[in-house]
């Protein structure tokens, strides 16, 4: 008999939870550490928290990090390596949606930092996920949200437009065709997966000590529409937060300086996608009825690609 990975979701034998690589790729070990947190503690840990919410406000961050023999994580409110995004009342099996959508991202190669699922005290399921503006030493990567970019406030995150990103890119990145493909392919998959919060503030640059100036990875990477169904994109494509076709994201493109085929290739990737994204949705922590919904919203979005 056996289950499913929590990070990878291939089959582990009943009773493992993880494969050995799997835990290493995350933690740096093949031992998965404990966490002595329970959700029913979890908004007095939030408290301590700077900018610790996200999705509207109701997902709280916990900042983790391991304890000095590297058995447990444990709440910390400086250097922490890891994110832990636990359940929420509002919006029902969010991590698990989380940790799904960010597998799905891995199949059409949208960057993404290692991150799983993990149990706490209470048996419980949380998202965690590698921070990626921290060095393994804890100190801080420079990084700047495109709110920052464009020198806008925080409160202005659904303000823009997915072509003020382009500009931004244009202007800030150290290789702006590079990075903007890297965008046209994040901005895809997210509407292809219903995710309405792809907003200013969760698309980021990062600055290397070089200076080399390149997008973070995807992060918060969920599928909205299943808790908010009705859900349009953060960012307008062209004028549209709804009802986008081939031909929107191919008018995109050419606006956004990419040649066709080079646009057609990340179109083309996204719909193949389909048939394995389906198999993961399978084997996915989501409840049975969020599978379905979830399945069907992808097929649609790739006939509207072909």
């Amino acid at each position: 008999m056996s289950s499913v990975c929590l990070i990878c979701l291939g089959d582990v034998r009943a009773g493992e939870g993880y494969h050995a690589r799997c835990a290493r790729r995350l933690f740096g070990t093949a031992r998965i550490p404990t966490i002595d947190l329970a959700l029913s503690k979890i908004h007095t840990a939030a408290l301590a928290m700077v900018g610790h919410t996200t999705f509207s406000g109701v997902q709280k961050k916990i900042s983790v990090g391991f304890s000095t023999d590297r058995k447990t994580l444990q709440v910390v409110t400086e250097g922490g390596r890891y994110i832990l995004k636990p359940q929420t009342e509002t919006y029902p099996a969010l991590p698990e949606n989380e940790h799904v959508t960010t597998r799905l991202a891995e199949l059409v190669d949208v960057a993404v930092a290692p991150s799983g699922l993990i149990h706490l005290s209470d048996g419980t399921r949380a998202f965690i996920v590698q921070r990626f503006d921290r060095r393994s030493d804890g100190r801080k990567v420079h990084q700047e949200d495109f709110c920052q970019l464009a020198e806008q406030p925080p409160r202005a995150k659904y303000a823009g437009t997915a072509e003020l990103c382009v500009r931004l890119l244009r202007k800030f990145a150290t290789e702006p065709p590079v990075e903007i493909l890297k965008l046209f392919r994040m901005l895809v998959f997210g509407w292809w997966t219903g995710n309405g919060d792809v907003h200013l503030k969760n698309l980021s640059v990062l600055v290397d000590p070089r200076g080399i100036v390149k997008l973070t990875p995807a992060y918060d990477q969920v599928c909205t529409r299943l808790v908010i169904p009705q859900d349009t994109l953060a960012l307008p494509v062209g004028g549209k937060k709804d009802n986008l076709s081939r031909k929107s994201w191919l008018a995109f493109a050419e606006y956004a300086g990419l040649t066709r085929k080079a646009a057609e290739r990340v179109l083309e990737r996204q719909a193949a996608a389909l048939a394995p994204a389906q198999e993961l949705l399978e084997r996915c922590c989501l409840p049975a009825e969020q599978k379905a919904r979830y399945a069907d919203l992808l097929a649609a979005r790739t006939r509207q690609l072909v």
